[in-house]
């Protein structure tokens, strides 16, 4: 299993850990630790040593009740640290939603663009497409991050992602990218509710029927401390569990904060012969 990008092929044979580098004041969980281009990459340098093989990076916070941040503004913060991170050897993704933030960069040739909004933005799903191998992460959000939590609902909330990020992959495929460029990430918090996160997380399995490379991204996310009952500074063991119970059900990249203490979970598990090459646990 290959995912496709600007640079590299990534194998998916075996899991892959996704390093997280918020470049704003206002993240959920680390926002204004990395805000300087300097401090910036020196995190990304250390999520390498610690083990990530690739990193992500964004300058607008998605954090339920997060206000737009301007085209200019985003490019500010984050285009010295792509220009860094794309020395370091490693795949380089742009977390956007905005089409000219990833314009820039695909120019600049980063890897990968993670967009939350699935290339809905006008423009966005075009450029993608024109792109000749960048790889793309679309990934499920109902409504936008300002409003996503104010009461979401779902029929079946596996069936409603499931549905939509088949229509948003087809709408590529339609435009001539390959099926190797594409990843879906099911949107873990994103306009939903603990009981629909781990609903996703049970079921997840039918999402992997659409035929595509599973992201998940469990890190410390709130759905963790309501069924832990633990402080946000307090997730770093349930978002290890999370994501190990996502590997067990066939995710093939991990998007995570802490990611020395999840690639050593993964080690032990290949240690033990747990994980197989298709990621899933052996009986």
């Amino acid at each position: 299993m290959i995912w496709q990008t600007t640079r590299f092929s990534l194998d998916l044979g075996e899991p892959r850990v996704m390093g997280i580098v918020n470049v704003t004041p206002d993240s959920f969980s680390d926002g204004g630790e990395h805000a300087t281009p300097a401090a910036a990459l020196a995190h990304c340098e250390r999520l390498l040593k610690d083990g990530a093989d690739m990193l992500d990076i964004g300058g607008e916070s998605s954090r339920p009740g997060a206000l737009p941040v301007g085209a200019d503004e985003e490019w500010r913060r984050v285009q010295p640290v792509l220009a860094g991170a794309l020395s370091l050897g490693c795949a380089v993704s742009l977390d956007s939603i905005n089409p000219e933030v990833m314009r820039a960069a695909l120019d600049m040739g980063v890897d990968i663009v993670n967009d939350i909004n699935a290339l809905r933005t006008p423009g966005a799903l075009d450029l993608v497409a024109a792109h000749a191998s960048c790889g793309v992460c679309l990934m499920h959000m109902r409504g936008e991050p300002r409003s996503m939590q104010v009461d979401p609902r779902y029929a079946d909330v596996v069936g409603e992602v499931g549905g939509f990020l088949a229509e948003r992959a087809q709408a590529l495929r339609e435009r001539g990218v390959a099926a190797q460029r594409i990843v879906l990430d099911p949107g873990i918090g994103f306009g939903k509710t603990v009981a629909h996160n781990f609903e996703l997380l049970q079921r997840q399995a039918e999402l992997l029927r659409l035929g595509y490379p599973l992201l998940v991204g469990w890190s410390r996310k709130s759905s963790l401390a309501a069924v832990t009952g633990r402080a946000s500074g307090e997730r770093l063991v349930a978002s290890v569990a999370a994501a190990l119970a996502a590997v067990q059900r066939g995710a093939r990249v991990l998007r995570v904060h802490d990611v020395a203490a999840t690639v050593d979970a993964l080690k032990v598990w290949r240690a033990a012969g747990l994980v197989t090459r298709s990621g899933t646990i052996e009986s």
